[in-house]
């Protein structure tokens, strides 16, 4: 038997421990792939397990539970990336305009793009059922991600760059077509139908159009714009 077969005790330590070490992002990977494959209460712990290769004992020793397991992956895939992004719109010396775009950019780039996208459509669908796992989520995401924007579009205003505007409903305008593509490519697009298919970079960019005129200083609304008077349902 050649030399180089036998293996160093310290060789194989240290590649359980860079096992032990990978073992979280193993976990959160194929717990992403499956909650976004099937939702979250057809995910079973078990399968999780399985498609990272440990036991479900193994993965119970880094997430207590299914929820936890959860709220880690979406720490890991989304909310993770709240710190960075408000560093940049706080070191950003381009217009608002500008800050607008990359930060949409940035969002296809680290989460549209990514599995992650899977997340908001399966919160819509389920936080009803699941209203602790709600109530993270708009912790969590909703809440800081809306600051995030609502930060942009302040800085316009006060810069002269954009109209004054309800920041509330002004954050929403963003905040809408990046679900709706959420949603789509996770639901119609998803059944490979070709006449489905959305080009992402140009529909964000069509979307970002529309809403940098409607934002901008050199755009006004009628004063007299009447308001859409909707029945709330009794339902």
């Amino acid at each position: 038997m050649p030399f180089d077969a036998f293996t160093h005790p310290t060789d194989a330590n240290a590649r359980r421990a860079r096992r032990k070490d990978a073992r979280p992002g193993e976990l959160l990977a194929a717990a992403l792939d499956l909650f976004v494959e099937k939702g979250y209460a057809a995910t079973r712990v078990e399968e999780v397990a399985t498609r990272a290769g440990v036991s479900k004992g193994t993965l119970f020793l880094y997430f207590p539970s299914k929820e936890e397991l959860f709220k880690s992956v979406v720490r890991e895939h989304i909310s993770g990336h709240f710190a960075t992004w408000s560093e940049e719109i706080e070191q950003f010396d381009g217009s608002s305009q500008d800050m607008l775009r990359d930060c949409l950019q940035s969002w296809w780039e680290h989460i549209g793009a990514t599995k992650a996208s899977g997340i908001p459509k399966l919160m819509m669908s389920e936080a009803r059922n699941f209203p602790e796992l709600g109530a993270f989520y708009r912790q969590e995401v909703v809440q800081p991600g809306s600051a995030l924007v609502a930060r942009i579009l302040q800085r316009g205003i006060t810069r002269g760059e954009f109209r004054p505007m309800d920041l509330e409903y002004g954050v929403y305008m963003v905040l809408a077509p990046l679900l709706f593509l959420s949603m789509w490519m996770h639901s119609l697009e998803a059944c490979g139908d070709p006449t489905t298919r959305i080009e992402p970079e140009k529909y964000l960019s069509t979307q970002l159009d529309m809403l940098l005129y409607g934002f901008s200083a050199g755009s006004t609304a009628p004063d007299d714009t009447p308001h859409l008077k909707l029945e709330q349902s009794t339902q």
